[in-house]
C-alpha cells in the first residue's frame, strides 16, 4: 500500500530498462521475435489484470512493459531505416538545405535531404548528407535554408565506434536518418528553384531568420549566444566561448531545455494573468488562471517549434504541458508524476534518445530538483521570506550539478568544479533580464523596436560569457576523469531511481548499486594499445599518458582517445610521448611488444622487419605479409577499431569495435569478410608475443 502512489513513476523506468536491452544487443532481433516479445508483453498485462489489487500485479506490469520496450526499440529502428552509402564517394553531390550547424573543428556543416548523387541509382542513394564546407566553400556564406543546391565533395559512411564499446556514430546517424557524411572545399552552388518548402522547412527558415535577426542586432558571441537561445541555432558561438560554458557548467544554457522553457511559460503566465485581472470587468468574470496558462501553453509550443525540437526541449515542453494543464484543473503543477508522463512520452516518440547524453543529464537533473523541493515542501521547518530566492537559486544549481554531474564526467570526462558559483551568479540573469527580453523583443518585432528589449538582452549574455570567461580560468577549473565501463551509468542510475521513487526505509536499498558504480568506475581500465578502424593512428599508453603515433590528421579519434584516458592534453603534445623515428615509419614498445606504424603505399610496399610484433598500416601490404600480426584495411574494414590489453601474466586481450558492437541494422560490416574477421579475431591473439 505504501508505493500505490509512487507506482506509475516506475513506468518509464520498466520501459527504459526494455530499450536499453534492445540497445545492448549485439544482434539486429527478426520481426518474428520482436511481435512474440510484444505477445508475451500483452499476455503478462493479461494475466496482472486477472490479479489486480494483489501484491504482484504491478510487479508484473514492470515485466510487460520491460518486454515492450525492445519490440517498442525495434520497430523505431524499422521505421527510420534509410539508403547507407556503402563505399567512399567522390562526385557531385545535390540536394535540398534542411539543416545548418558547425562541427567540432568549427566548420560549418549542411545537412541535405532529396539527394542526387551522380549516377547512383535513387534506391541506393542516402536520404540524407552532411557536408562540411573548408576552403573555397567556407569563405562564402552558408546557402539559405531550403535552397537546392550543388557541390563536388568526398562522402564516406558514417563510421563506427572510434574505440571498442566507445560512442557509435553510426548507430547516431541511423536514427537521423543520416546516409552519408562528407567534406567540400568548393562553393555551393544554386540548382535551380527551390523545391515548395514543407512544413519543416519552413520552420527552419523562420528559425535562421531569427538567428540572422539577433546576430545582426547583437556582435560576436554574444549574438551568437543569443541566437541558440531564442531559435537553437548555435553555429554563430565561436568555440572558445563554447569551451568557457563547458569548463563553468554554464553550457546547459545554450541548450533550450527546462530553465528556458520554464522562465518563458512562467514569464508568460504572469504578464497574462496580471493582465487580465487590472483590466476591468475581465477579472471577475473570465478564469484569468486557466486562460493565462494556455497562453503560456502556446507560447511553450511555438518555442518548441523554433528551437528545433531536441531531447531537452520535447521533455521541458512535455513538462510544462503538463505543468499548466493541472493549473487548467486546479491541480498539483509538478510531481515526480509529470516527469514521468514528460519521460515515457519522449521514449515512446523516440527510444533512442535513452542513450543521448540530453535525455540523461535532463531527467537526472529534473528528477533530482522535483523530489528534493518535495522534500523540502513536506519539512516542518521555513526559511525567512527573504532568503528563500537566494535559497532556491542555491539549491536548485546544487542538485541539478550533482545529478548530472556523474553523467556529464561519463560523456564528456570532465567535471566543472565552479560550476555551482558560476550558476548561482548566472541563472539568475538569466531569467530576470535574458529570457523576459527576448519575450518582450518577439512582442515588439512587428513595430520595429525589437533592438530595444534585445539590447538589454545583450547586457544579460554578456555577463553570463565574463561569468563562464572568469571561472574557466581560475586555477583547477576542470578536471578529467577516465571514461567508465558499460555498466556504471546503468547501475548508478537505477540505484538513484529506486532511491527516490521508493517509499520507506527499503530505498536505502539503492545505495548499494550506487555504491557498486563508483567502485567499477574508480577501477576502469583503459586499452594498452589502441588502433584506428582506418589504421591511420595508433595510440600506446605509456606512464606519461597515451602516446599517438601522429601529430596531425584523424583529430577526431586522437581527441576521444585521449578524453577517454581523462588527459586534458592535445594530439600534439600526445605525440610528443611517441619515439621519434626516421621517414614513416614509427615504432614503441608496449611491454615485450614492438608496435610499428607505418602510412602512406610507399611505406606499405616496403614494410619493416616487424617480427614477432603487431604492424599497422593504413595501407595494404604487398604478398607475402611480413612475419608479425598486421593489423590493415583489408583486416580492420571487418573488425573496426581495436584495442589490446597486457595482463600482469603477459598475455594479451584483443577485443575489437564489432565484438562488443556486433552486427546491428545500423551497422556497415562487410558480409563477405564476416567469416575471415571471426577467423582472424579468433586466431590472431594467439599468435602475439
Amino acid at each position: 500500500m505504501a508505493q500505490r502512489e509512487g507506482v506509475f513513476p516506475w513506468v518509464p523506468v520498466c520501459l527504459g530498462t526494455g530499450i536499453g536491452i534492445y540497445f545492448w544487443l549485439t544482434f539486429e532481433p527478426s520481426r518474428t521475435l520482436l511481435w512474440s516479445l510484444f505477445g508475451m508483453a500483452a499476455a503478462v498485462l493479461v494475466l496482472a489484470w486477472c490479479v489486480r489489487g494483489r501484491a504482484i500485479a504491478p510487479c508484473l506490469v514492470g515485466c510487460a512493459l520491460v518486454l515492450l520496450g525492445l519490440p517498442l526499440a525495434g520497430w523505431r529502428t524499422q521505421d527510420v531505416a534509410a539508403p547507407v552509402l556503402g563505399w567512399r564517394y567522390y562526385g557531385p553531390v545535390e540536394g535540398r538545405v534542411i539543416g545548418l550547424d558547425r562541427s567540432s573543428s568549427d566548420a560549418v556543416r549542411v545537412t541535405l535531404d532529396r539527394v542526387r548523387m551522380g549516377r547512383i541509382s535513387p534506391a541506393r542513394t542516402p536520404e540524407r548528407v552532411r557536408i562540411s564546407l573548408h576552403g573555397d566553400a567556407a569563405a562564402l556564406a552558408p546557402p539559405t535554408p531550403g535552397a537546392r543546391v550543388m557541390t563536388t565533395a568526398h562522402v564516406s559512411p558514417p563510421s563506427g565506434p572510434v574505440e571498442p564499446g566507445g560512442f557509435d556514430f553510426q548507430r547516431h546517424a541511423w536514427f537521423l536518418r543520416l546516409g552519408g557524411v562528407g567534406y567540400t572545399r568548393v562553393p555551393m552552388l544554386g540548382a535551380g528553384p527551390a523545391d515548395a518548402p514543407d512544413l519543416s522547412v519552413r520552420i527552419f527558415q523562420v528559425r535562421m531568420a531569427i538567428s540572422g535577426f539577433v546576430r545582426n542586432a547583437l556582435p560576436g558571441d554574444v549574438g551568437g549566444f543569443g541566437a541558440a537561445v531564442t531559435s537553437g541555432d548555435r553555429s554563430g558561438i565561436s568555440q572558445e566561448a563554447l569551451q568557457d560554458l563547458r569548463a563553468s557548467n554554464l553550457a546547459h544554457l545554450l541548450a533550450i531545455s527546462g530553465l528556458h522553457m520554464g522562465l518563458l511559460t512562467g514569464f508568460v503566465f504572469a504578464v497574462l494573468r496580471f493582465g487580465l485581472v487590472i483590466v476591468p470587468g475581465i477579472g471577475l468574470y473570465a478564469p484569468a488562471r486557466s486562460v493565462a496558462a494556455g497562453g503560456a501553453l502556446a507560447a511553450g509550443a511555438v518555442y518548441l517549434a523554433l528551437s528545433g525540437g531536441n531531447v531537452a526541449t520535447e521533455r521541458a515542453f512535455i513538462m510544462a504541458a503538463v505543468a499548466l494543464t493541472a493549473v487548467m484543473l486546479n491541480r498539483r503543477a509538478i510531481s515526480l508524476r509529470s516527469v514521468a508522463i514528460a519521460a515515457l512520452v519522449v521514449l515512446v516518440l523516440r527510444p533512442e534518445a535513452l542513450l543521448s547524453p540530453g535525455f540523461q543529464m535532463s531527467f537526472a537533473a529534473t528528477t533530482a530538483l522535483v523530489a528534493v523541493f518535495a522534500a523540502i515542501r513536506d519539512a516542518p521547518w521555513r526559511l525567512p521570506a527573504w532568503a528563500q530566492p537566494v535559497s532556491a537559486v542555491v539549491i536548485s544549481s546544487g542538485v541539478a550539478g550533482l545529478a548530472t554531474a556523474p553523467f556529464a564526467a561519463a560523456h564528456f570526462n570532465a567535471f566543472a568544479h565552479y560550476g555551482l558559483l558560476a550558476n548561482v551568479i548566472s541563472v539568475p540573469v538569466m531569467g530576470a533580464i535574458v529570457v523576459p527580453a527576448a519575450v518582450v523583443a518577439a512582442c515588439l518585432a512587428p513595430v520595429g523596436l525589437a533592438w530595444v528589449p534585445l539590447t538589454v538582452m545583450g547586457w544579460g549574455l554578456w555577463w553570463i560569457l565574463e561569468v563562464a570567461a572568469w571561472t574557466s580560468a581560475l586555477p583547477g577549473a576542470r578536471s578529467f576523469v577516465v571514461a567508465p565501463s558499460a555498466w556504471v551509468l546503468p547501475c548508478l542510475t537505477l540505484g538513484a531511481l529506486f532511491v527516490i521513487l521508493w517509499r520507506g526505509p527499503v530505498r536505502w536499498i539503492g545505495v548499494g548499486p550506487m555504491l557498486l558504480a563508483a567502485l567499477l568506475w574508480s577501477r576502469a581500465e583503459r586499452p594498452d594499445l589502441l588502433i584506428a578502424d582506418t589504421g591511420a593512428l595508433v595510440g600506446v599508453m605509456t606512464p606519461e599518458g597515451r602516446a599517438l603515433s601522429k601529430a596531425r590528421g584523424q583529430g577526431f579519434v586522437a581527441l576521444t582517445w585521449l578524453e577517454n584516458d581523462g588527459d586534458g592534453g592535445d594530439q600534439a603534445q600526445s605525440h610528443a610521448r611517441w619515439p621519434a623515428q626516421d621517414g614513416r615509419v614509427r615504432n614503441t614498445r608496449l611491454g615485450s611488444l614492438t608496435v610499428w606504424h607505418i602510412t602512406g603505399k610507399r611505406a606499405a610496399a616496403a614494410p619493416p622487419d616487424c617480427t614477432g610484433g603487431v604492424l599497422v598500416s593504413n595501407a595494404d601490404l604487398p604478398d607475402p605479409a611480413p612475419e608479425c600480426t598486421v593489423f590493415g584495411p583489408s583486416q580492420l574494414r571487418a573488425t573496426g577499431a581495436i584495442a589490446l590489453s597486457v595482463r600482469p601474466d603477459g598475455t594479451i586481450d584483443l577485443v575489437t569495435a564489432r565484438m562488443l558492437a556486433g552486427t546491428r541494422a545500423w551497422s556497415a560490416w562487410p558480409d563477405d569478410d564476416r567469416s575471415q574477421s571471426d577467423q582472424y579475431v579468433r586466431i590472431n591473439p594467439t599468435n602475439l608475443p
